[in-house]
């Protein structure tokens, strides 16, 4: 069998900036080469980065796209790399209407060689490609050193059918897809079930390639993966990292002669690519390559790291800054962020009132001094005071009050010294509304908006425990991780006397929210009919809240905003 030496280049586009990009197709395509590379593919629309949403409308971003595809394959044969072919996505158009398409490109001798377009669109969940793009309609099957590649762009292979079927038809020795599949917990196991599957069906080994990195709420895992028409995993990729995965696949020769315009499954037409190389004898085999698994906390919180940092970095910011309380929340946020751009660029404040514990001062001030990011204390107990002088507040307005002013104090910082503000708010407390408006939900960014707060002590523990394991000082105070949670706007006050155990809480949540289970069928599973009207009820009339929260990492099913869609004027009560 044919010994076919590719590289699937596993990287962090950046969306928008094309010129970026192109450089790093070259940077990445010279490394391939030079590691004996006879094919080298990038992930979905590597050339624009994705997803690019309504840039795809603007005609002037189509063309700057089409004509950095054409350069790219310039600047590589200028090199000395046009004799590899480089299978690259971008956004392109149809030629007859000039629709957008989600498109992929084969570089070649300095031209490009192939041009087509995704068959199947998503349109759920994050996806809105209906909305953008037109469909293609080609199998796009590329022969090189004797190896007939078929290719695809992710949501072909996650739809029955289309270029799966017709690749099979076609008799293809490796269908190569390139995927910008965003980041869910439990995805890996389901990802790589369906591509086993896949290969399977199209009876031939598959090539998975997918991007990493964040952008906007979405991030990207990477995880590429190889497997073979049995279901045998050759390789797989790391997790959040870019990486170059150089490998040899021994690949049946191709024998068939179907001609150009041959018509498979749904409709796709054969467009053949044949370049006429024959296989090369490699001097040493593809150097192995292992990348460790992540367990669960460590797979989400790599998440949030890369969320965090995409967000701050691709934005221009150079540090952030976080009202670190004492309380778990903003001491998760401020690890994560220690983690993604690094402590000496993480601004915390302590904002003391006339309620907040001496504990939860003294966890704050203990937290920075574990992990040696900047901190300062300034008390909201003047300004405070002047307020209720002149107002006279209680009960709620009061609480929301301290809570105003410390997110007015933090902007205000940020405003005077351009640190991008963290907002420290949890998905169980979004979902109920237990949050207040232009105090603790202010800010640019919001970590943690995904992830609910069982979760949370969750990831602390795991966070310190890390830190033990590799000889460090945990970063979370024992005392934030084992102390009841509380906001500490009024004497004695605990979150449990406003919410249910949060044990209980997340339990409906979870079936509320992510399985979109409505009262009786919760009612139906155990749960107390008078805590499911009680969760139901917050959670619908919070939705005006949250719309107003800032952006966040997804990391679930159902995001709020990304995923979860509903009216905030709503007369439906019945779950």
């Amino acid at each position: 069998m044919p010994n076919l030496r590719i590289a699937l280049a596993q990287t962090d586009p950046r969306v928008g900036d094309i010129a970026h990009n192109t450089d790093e197709v070259i940077r990445w395509s010279r490394q391939a080469v030079a590691a004996g590379a006879r094919l080298v593919a990038f992930p979905e629309m590597a050339l624009t980065g994705y997803p690019v949403e309504d840039l795809a409308l603007r005609t002037s971003f189509v063309e700057a796209s089409r004509a950095a595809l054409v350069e790219t394959a310039e600047r590589l044969a200028a090199e000395g790399l046009g004799e590899v072919p480089v299978v690259l996505g971008y956004l392109g158009r149809k030629p007859e209407t000039s629709s957008p398409q989600n498109c992929a490109a084969v570089l070649y001798r300095g031209e490009v060689a192939l041009r087509f377009a995704k068959h199947f669109l998503p349109n759920y969940g994050v996806f809105d490609e209906y909305r953008y793009f037109v469909p293609g309609h080609q199998l796009p099957v590329l022969r090189v050193d004797g190896v007939d590649v078929a290719l695809a762009i992710c949501e072909d292979i996650w739809q029955e059918g289309g270029r799966v079927r017709a690749t099979g038809e076609a008799g293809a020795g490796l269908l190569l897809v390139v995927n910008g599949s965003p980041y869910e917990q439990g995805k890996n196991d389901g990802r790589l079930e369906l591509v086993r599957r896949r290969a399977a069906e199209a009876g031939c080994t598959l090539a998975y390639l997918n991007m990493v990195g964040g952008q906007d709420e979405l991030v990207f895992d990477g995880d590429t993966l190889v497997v073979t028409k049995d279901g045998e995993l050759l390789a797989r990729g790391p997790k959040f990292e870019e990486a170059l995965l150089v490998m040899d696949l021994e690949l049946p020769a191709a024998d068939r002669q179907d001609p150009d315009g041959t018509v498979y499954s749904d409709g796709l037409r054969l467009v053949r690519l044949d370049l006429g190389t024959a296989p090369v004898e490699q001097s040493e085999p593809a150097p192995a390559q292992d990348f460790p698994r992540l367990d669960d906390e460590a797979e989400i919180y790599a998440a949030l790291v890369t969320g965090t940092r995409a967000y701050v970095r691709k934005n221009g910011f150079k540090s952030v800054l976080i009202g670190l309380s004492g309380g778990i929340d903003s001491a998760l946020v401020a690890a994560i962020a220690c983690d993604a751009i690094g402590a000496e660029n993480v601004y915390c404040v302590s904002m003391p009132s006339r309620y907040s514990s001496q504990h939860s001062k003294d966890d704050a001030a203990e937290l920075a001094h574990r992990t040696g990011l900047n901190f300062r204390t300034v008390s909201i107990a003047p300004m405070f005071d002047a307020y209720m002088e002149s107002l006279g507040l209680t009960g709620l307005a009061e609480e929301n009050l301290q809570s105003r002013l410390r997110g007015t104090l933090l902007m205000a910082i940020s405003n005077q010294e351009g640190h991008i503000v963290l907002a420290p708010g949890n998905k169980s407390e979004l979902a109920v509304g237990y949050s207040t408006l232009y105090g603790d939900s202010v800010g640019a960014f919001g970590p943690i908006k995904d992830v609910y707060k069982t979760l949370i002590f969750r990831l602390a523990k795991w966070r310190n425990e890390l830190a033990e394991q590799r000889g460090e000082t945990p970063p979370i105070p024992e005392n934030t991780i084992l102390k009841p949670p509380s906001a500490e706007l009024r004497p004695d006050q605990v979150d449990s006397d406003s919410l249910p155990d949060y044990d209980l809480l997340d339990s409906v949540l979870d079936l509320y929210i992510e399985h979109d289970l409505g009262r009786e069928a919760i009612v139906a599973k155990g749960f107390d009919p008078a805590v499911v009207d009680r969760v139901g009820r917050l959670v619908d009339t919070a939705e005006y809240k949250r719309r107003q929260y800032p952006p966040g990492p997804k990391i679930s099913q159902k995001g709020f905003g990304r995923d979860r869609r509903l009216p905030i004027t709503n007369g439906w009560r019945r779950g």
